[in-house]
């Protein structure tokens, strides 16, 4: 299975937003925290909008907040809106007719890998990504202290 780079971004920049808790938070602010580009994050942002992820808020200090709680969004529903399925095979998606079932040996193993794909990307929400990214800066802050404070050797 491959996750586009329109699903990676839009989780992180949900996650980006989330951090901000209530706050609005323009794109350009997520672009440049995040490294993407601000046009494709406009696309990504229509799209996790239309999926009714994130609502815009105008005027002077608009942007984007989340339109349910971090809790209730999980990383499955966020990556097949973006992609569509993630099935890693085409036989197990739900209308898929196979005439090979009763000879192919790996259809239980697709279904297993499907099964782990939902379990896994069902079982994190925004909230886990939000506090394992804070957990992540902080730990990189820890080690950028300055060294003229730690003691000489």
């Amino acid at each position: 299975m491959w996750v586009s780079t329109k699903a990676q971004y839009g989780l992180r920049a949900l996650i980006e937003i989330g951090r901000r808790g209530g706050d609005a938070v323009p794109l350009k602010d997520v672009s440049e925290r995040q490294g993407i580009s601000q046009h494709y994050l406009e696309q990504i942002a229509s799209n996790l909008r239309r999926a009714g992820f994130i609502k815009s808020v105008r005027g002077a200090h608009g942007g984007y907040r989340l339109a349910r709680p971090a809790a209730a969004i999980n990383a499955y529903e966020v990556v097949t809106a973006m992609e569509g399925s993630i099935a890693p095979v085409s036989c197990v998606e739900e209308d898929h007719v196979c005439d090979k079932g009763n000879v192919c040996g790996t259809l239980d193993l697709w279904h297993r890998v499907d099964a782990a794909l939902r379990d896994v990307l069902g079982g994190t929400t925004l909230a886990d990504l939000i506090q394992d990214s804070e957990r992540q800066e902080h730990a990189r802050l820890v080690q950028l202290e300055p060294s003229f404070l730690m003691p000489r050797a």
